[in-house]
C-alpha cells in the first residue's frame, strides 16, 4: 500500500503587517502603525475668526485672526498662482538664473531616463 504523509507545517502566509487591524502587531518590517484620523473643523464661526490648527498644545486656543489693516501691505500682493514663464522674468535677477538651472536639471533628468545603457 501507499504511504502518504501529510505536511501541515507549510501553511500559506500572506504579507505580514499589511492590512492588519490589530495595533502593535509585529510584521516583517516591525510594528504596524495605525492610521490617525484628524478631526476636521466644520464650525463656520471658528473657520472665519481663527487660524484652525495653529494651537498644537493641549491647553489654549487657536490664533485669532486680526482685521486686514493689521497685516503688512506686501502680504496682499503675494503671487498665489504659478510662477511666471522664463521669458517674462528679468535675466539680471537671481530668480531667473535659479529657475533656468532648475529647468535645465529637469530637462537633463528626462533625457537620462530615455538613455539605454
Amino acid at each position: 500500500m501507499w504511504n502518504i504523509q501529510k505536511a501541515d507545517f507549510a501553511k500559506p502566509v500572506g504579507v505580514a503587517g499589511l492590512g492588519s487591524k490589530k495595533a502593535g502587531k509585529l510584521g516583517k518590517l516591525g510594528p504596524v502603525a495605525e492610521k490617525i484620523v484628524l478631526p476636521v473643523e466644520t464650525d463656520t464661526e471658528n473657520l472665519v475668526n481663527y487660524v484652525c490648527g495653529s494651537n498644537i498644545l493641549k491647553q489654549g486656543q487657536d490664533v485669532q485672526l486680526k482685521p486686514d489693516s493689521e497685516y503688512p501691505d506686501w502680504l496682499w500682493s503675494l503671487r498665489l498662482t504659478k510662477p511666471p514663464p522664463l521669458e517674462e522674468m528679468d535675466p539680471n535677477s537671481i530668480q531667473y538664473w535659479r529657475r533656468l538651472r532648475k529647468l535645465n536639471i529637469q530637462r537633463q533628468s528626462r533625457l537620462m531616463k530615455l538613455r539605454k545603457y
